[in-house]
């Protein structure tokens, strides 16, 4: 698993950059998938949402628009990433009534137990240096019957590994430089990509921990998938 610190360095080194270079890494995909997220997340209505590794805020604030009645609290461990998610809150991008930025580790959330009704997570749990303590940490925040909704990169289909592998491993960090000044952070989300479990076994992890209701679907020939998972409501 990759080192917190080095992770939180990284993102701090292409925070400026950082919504550029997912816009074009994914030819434009990422913001479909996004409302995938979104759409699933606002069928249930919570009312208290914590985004965890909001990074510069993009979900957080896709959540506010789409569920009116949603207080939103996006997280992240990376002080710089949060400046941005601030600054865009600054220039309107949200209701500062409804959506809050706060410094916050995954393996260690500032939340009480059984607060969150739902929790969203995009593209951060790969980067867990202990996942299954991350995981539990969901877990603990949730309320009884409250859902996790993960949306995170996982291995595509097999007839489109060659093609999806090619691209990732020869044509992404050399567009990254571009779009970033930084190939090597590109290079760690090569391999963390690889070593990340599909969906099935991903699904087990969540098992392992106590979620129930599991479920997942992928998008793209599932170069991503959304996992949702709920926490069991008290007997």
């Amino acid at each position: 698993m990759p080192e917190s610190s080095a992770i939180r360095a990284m993102f701090g080194q292409i925070a400026r950059r950082y919504d550029l270079a997912n816009h074009v890494l994914s030819g434009g995909m990422d913001r479909w998938w996004l409302r995938c997220l979104i759409k699933k997340v606002a069928r249930l209505q919570p009312t208290r949402i914590a985004d965890l590794a909001t990074g510069s805020g993009d979900v957080a604030f896709a959540l506010s628009r789409k569920i009116s009645s949603a207080q939103v609290h996006g997280l992240d461990f990376c002080e710089p990433m949060l400046s941005e998610a601030r600054r865009k809150l600054a220039d309107g991008a949200g209701d500062p009534a409804r959506i809050k930025f706060s410094l916050g580790d995954c393996l260690a959330l500032p939340l009480p137990d059984n607060s969150i009704d739902a929790v969203t997570i995009a593209y951060g749990v790969r980067n867990f240096e202990k996942r299954a303590q991350g995981l539990s940490e969901i877990h603990r925040i949730l309320r009884p019957g409250g859902t996790a909704f993960i949306l995170e990169f996982t291995q595509p289909w097999l007839w489109f590994r060659p093609f999806y592998y090619f691209y990732l491993r020869f044509l992404l960090p050399g567009i990254a430089r571009l779009a970033t000044g930084n190939r090597h952070a590109y290079d760690y989300l090569v391999a963390s990509i690889a070593r990340f479990p599909d969906r099935k076994n991903f699904a087990k992890e969540l098992k392992e921990i106590g979620f129930t209701e599991i479920s997942h679907a992928g998008l793209t020939a599932s170069i991503v998938a959304i996992h949702q998972a709920r926490k069991a409501p008290e007997s």
